[in-house]
C-alpha cells in the first residue's frame, strides 16, 4: 500500500480556512445542522476553491464501527466531499438554489488510510476541489464535475471524483412521473425498518443496529445477497425526505456487504478491516416500494479484497458499486 505525504504547496499562500461554524445548511442541501460539515471556503480560481470541513469524533451513524484504531469513516469524508462539491457549485459557480445535483458516478480512494485515524481533535479536513460543466446555449448546466484531493492534517489522504446531472425539481418530477407512470411514494410514509430479518449489527461491523441497512443476508462460498433495507429513522441517511433510495444508503449497503463477504460469518475479522476505496455507477432510481437486491462478489485476495456489488429491483439493473478493503491488522 502506498503511502503519500504530499501537501498542496498554495495551501500556506492562500486565506487560512475557518473551522469555528458550519456553513448555511441549504448551500449543502441538507436540513439539519448536525449533518453539516462543510465550514468555509477559498476560491483559488475560476471553477476550483479549498473547501474546509469540520469531520466530527462521536457521531450516531459515522463513529459507529467496531474498527480498531478508530478512523475516520470513509462514507463521511464522501459526504463531506459531497457537500464540499454543491456547496462549490453554489458559492463559487454561482447555481442557483432549487437545482438538485442527481449523482450518475463517485470514486475515493484514500491511499493513505494511516491519514484517516482519529485524534484527539474533531478533524479537520481540506478539500482542494475543481468543479466542471459547461452551459448549454440557452446558459444551463445539465452535466457538472467535480474533482477533489483531501487532506487531513496536512497529508494527501486519497481523491474523489463526482459526475452529476443538474436539474430543476419540476424535472425531476416530470421524469419520476415518465419513468413510474404513477407518483412516487416519500420516505415520510415509511417507519424503521422494512422487514424484521435485519442483519445482526456485527456481522457488517457495527454496534447500533439502526445503521444496518442489509436484510435477509445469504451466504455462498464466494458471494453474499441480501436485501437492502434503512432504518427510515436514520437521519444521517434521511436527513430529508426522498421518493428513493439515495446514493449514500446504496454505498452503505455495499460497504455492509463487502464486510459481510471478507468476514468468516462472526464478525470477528471486521475489526481488522477497512474500506480504502468506493466507486459507483447509478444506472436507475432505487424505488422505495420495490425490494432491492445486493449480489457481491470478490476477486481473490490476501490483505486487499476489491469486491463488487450488483443492485438490482426487478431484475434490472440500478447501480454497480466497487469497495476496496484492505487489511490494517490482527492475525
Amino acid at each position: 500500500m502506498s503511502v503519500s505525504e504530499q501537501v498542496a504547496p498554495e495551501f500556506d499562500a492562500r486565506p487560512p480556512l475557518g473551522f469555528q461554524r458550519t456553513v448555511d445548511r441549504a448551500l449543502v442541501h441538507r436540513t439539519s445542522v448536525a449533518e453539516v460539515f462543510v465550514t468555509d471556503s477559498v476560491r483559488i480560481g475560476e471553477r476550483r476553491c479549498l473547501v474546509g470541513a469540520q469531520l466530527p469524533l462521536t457521531h450516531g451513524h459515522y463513529s459507529d464501527h467496531l474498527g480498531v484504531p478508530a478512523r475516520y469513516d470513509p462514507m463521511l469524508l464522501l459526504e463531506a466531499c459531497r457537500q464540499a462539491g454543491i456547496y462549490g457549485a453554489h458559492a463559487v459557480v454561482g447555481l442557483p438554489l432549487g437545482h438538485s445535483m442527481i449523482v450518475s458516478t463517485f470514486s475515493i480512494e484514500l491511499d493513505d488510510v494511516d491519514a484517516t485515524i482519529t485524534g484527539a481533535e474533531p478533524g479537520e479536513l481540506v478539500l482542494d476541489t475543481t468543479l466542471s460543466g459547461n452551459p448549454t446555449p440557452r446558459g444551463r448546466v445539465r452535466n457538472a464535475g467535480v474533482e477533489q484531493e483531501l487532506y487531513l492534517g496536512g497529508r494527501l489522504a486519497g481523491r474523489h471524483e463526482l459526475s452529476l446531472k443538474v436539474m430543476r425539481q419540476s424535472e425531476i418530477a416530470a421524469l419520476r412521473d415518465f419513468q413510474r407512470g404513477t407518483v412516487p411514494p416519500s420516505t415520510a410514509a415509511y417507519q424503521g425498518f422494512r422487514g424484521d430479518d435485519q442483519v445482526a449489527p456485527h456481522l457488517v461491523g457495527r454496534v447500533d443496529p439502526r445503521n444496518v441497512v442489509l436484510a435477509g443476508l445469504r451466504r455462498s462460498p464466494d458471494a453474499v445477497t441480501a436485501t437492502v433495507s434503512p432504518h427510515f429513522g436514520n437521519r444521517a441517511l434521511f436527513d430529508h425526505e426522498y421518493d428513493h433510495l439515495p446514493a449514500m444508503v446504496l454505498a452503505e449497503a455495499a460497504r455492509q456487504a463487502a464486510l459481510a463477504l471478507v468476514d468468516d460469518g462472526t464478525g470477528v475479522e471486521l475489526v481488522h478491516w477497512c474500506v480504502a476505496g468506493v466507486t459507483a455507477v447509478f444506472e436507475r432510481y432505487a424505488e422505495l416500494d420495490e425490494l432491492l437486491l445486493a449480489h457481491a462478489t470478490a476477486h481473490p485476495g490476501g490483505a486487499e479484497r476489491k469486491v463488487n456489488v450488483k443492485f438490482t429491483q426487478g431484475g434490472e439493473g440500478v447501480a454497480e458499486i466497487g469497495v476496496r478493503l484492505v487489511r490494517t491488522g490482527g492475525e
